[in-house]
C-alpha cells in the first residue's frame, strides 16, 4: 500500500475488522516515521480501536511497539541528516522529538527535596524578658 493512497473507507455502522497483515503495514509505516495517530487514520479507525486490537491480538501489540521504535529511528536519522543540511531547524526538531518520544528526549530537571538533617547538639537558652539585650 503506497503512502499517498487515501485512508480505507468503511460505513460507520460496519464494525472494524482486524487483519493480521496489518502488522506488516504498521511496521512499514513506523519505519517511515509515522505515528500511531497517522496509522489509525490510514487504516480508517480510531486510536481506541488500535488500542483494543492490541489487547485482543498480541502480534498487533508487538507490531505497534516495534513500529514506535522504528518511528523514533526515522526521526533521529532525519535530525542527523538535517544537521548537515542548509535549512535545518534544530529547535523545532528537538521540540518534536520531546513531544513524540518523551521517555528519551524530554529535558529533565529534578529537584531533590529529600534532605537529611543530623542533629549534633541541643542547647537550652533561658531568656529573661526583663533584659532586652539577650
Amino acid at each position: 500500500m503506497a503512502f499517498d493512497e487515501p485512508p480505507i473507507k468503511r460505513p460507520p455502522w460496519r464494525p472494524t475488522e482486524y487483519k493480521p497483515e496489518l502488522c506488516d503495514q504498521v511496521l512499514e509505516w513506523g519505519a517511515a516515521g509515522k505515528s500511531r495517530a497517522w496509522i489509525a487514520a490510514k487504516v480508517g479507525v480510531s486510536r481506541q480501536t488500535l488500542h483494543t486490537w492490541t489487547t485482543q491480538y498480541p502480534d498487533f501489540l508487538d507490531a505497534l511497539d516495534r513500529a514506535k521504535v522504528l518511528e523514533q529511528m526515522w526521526w533521529e536519522d532525519a535530525g542527523q541528516d538535517g544537521m548537515t543540511g542548509d535549512k535545518f531547524n534544530g529547535q523545532v526538531w528537538g521540540r518534536s522529538m520531546a513531544a513524540r518520544f518523551p521517555d528519551d528526549w524530554r529535558e529533565k530537571s529534578e529537584v531533590d527535596m529529600n534532605a537529611r538533617v543530623q542533629v549534633t547538639e541541643v542547647k537550652r537558652t533561658i531568656v529573661d524578658p526583663q533584659h532586652t539585650d539577650s
